[in-house]
C-alpha cells in the first residue's frame, strides 16, 4: 500500500468541505495485505475542544482523540482500516463449455491453474459470503475447500459463479450445479489445480456466458471465463393426422403437460 498522508499535512478544510484522500494498492504477491488509514483533525486557531469529562474518557473513545494537558480535546482520530485482495491478470483464455440439449442432463469436469500462489501465507479466517470474492456485491459463495497437503499452512479457497445480469443470474442459478472435486498443488512452480464437476441442466434453449471466481483466503483472486450452451430438445412425439376425404376436417387428440403450476 500506499497513500499520501505525508502530503496532506496542514491542509485546510472549511466547513462541511470533501477531501479526497487516494489509495494506492500494488501487489507484487497474490495474498492479502492489510493497512490503516488515520486522519487526525485539529482546530486552525490550535484552541482545544473543551470537554468536561476527558479524564474519564471510555475505552474506546479514547483511541479516537488526542486529549490536552487542561484536558479538552486537542484532535479527532478517523481511523479507516483497508484490504487489499490482489487479482491475477485477465488472460485470454478461452471460455470452458458446457453444451447440453434441453431437458437434458450434462456433467462436465473443469480444471482451472491458480498461479502465483504464496505458499506459508498466514492464513486467515473462513471469510462469510459477503466479505469475499466480490468487495461490492457478492453472490452467493458455493463452498470452501481446504488444502493442507504440502503446504505449510492450511489454505482454504471459496469459489462462485458470476453471471453478467441480474437476468441471467435467475435463468442459470437453479439450472447450474458446481462442486470442488479434486485439487493438487505443485510446490516449486507455486501453482494449484483445482477441478470442479459442473452439472448443467437447462429447461430450454440458451447461450449464456458466466464467470468462475475463486478466492484463496489467504489472499488473491482469479477469474475464468465460462459458456452454457444449451441446444434444441428432442422431439417429443410425432403427431400423424390422416385424411378422411378431400375438403374435410380430421382431428387428432394430444394431452400436454405442464412441468409448473
Amino acid at each position: 500500500f500506499h497513500d499520501d498522508l505525508l502530503c496532506l499535512t496542514g491542509t485546510r478544510l472549511a466547513p462541511k468541505e470533501k477531501l479526497d484522500i487516494p489509495v494506492l494498492f500494488m501487489p507484487d504477491k497474490m495474498k492479502m495485505y492489510e493497512a490503516v488509514v488515520v486522519i487526525h483533525v485539529m482546530r486552525e486557531n490550535g484552541e482545544n475542544w473543551p470537554y468536561e469529562d476527558s479524564a474519564e474518557l471510555n475505552k474506546d473513545f479514547k483511541s479516537s482523540v488526542t486529549v490536552a494537558e487542561n484536558g479538552g480535546i486537542q484532535g479527532i482520530l478517523w481511523i479507516y482500516p483497508v484490504r487489499g485482495i490482489p487479482e491475477a491478470p485477465q488472460q485470454k483464455l478461452a471460455p470452458a463449455v458446457v453444451c447440453c440439449r434441453a431437458r437434458q442432463r450434462a456433467e462436465r469436469r473443469v480444471e482451472v491453474l491458480l498461479t502465483g500462489v504464496v505458499l506459508g501465507a498466514i492464513a486467515m479466517p473462513a471469510a462469510r459470503n459477503s466479505d469475499v470474492v466480490n468487495t461490492n456485491k457478492p453472490a452467493n459463495i458455493q463452498e470452501g475447500v481446504q488444502v493442507t497437503d504440502g503446504f505449510s499452512t492450511t489454505m482454504e479457497f471459496l469459489y462462485e459463479l458470476q453471471y453478467q445480469s441480474k437476468e441471467i443470474k435467475s435463468q442459470l442459478e437453479s439450472l447450474v450445479g458446481m462442486h470442488l472435486v479434486q485439487r493438487e498443488q505443485d510446490t516449486e512452480s507455486r501453482i494449484i489445480t483445482l477441478v470442479f464437476n459442473i452439472v448443467f441442466a437447462p429447461n430450454k434453449p440458451m447461450r449464456n456466458e458466466a464467470t468462475l471466481v475463486v478466492q484463496c483466503t489467504t489472499g488473491g483472486v482469479w477469474k475464468f471465463p465460462m459458456l452454457f450452451i444449451a441446444t434444441e430438445p428432442e422431439v417429443d412425439d410425432v403427431i400423424n393426422i390422416e385424411a378422411v376425404g378431400l375438403n374435410k376436417e380430421s382431428i387428432v387428440g394430444f394431452k400436454l403437460t405442464s412441468q409448473t403450476r
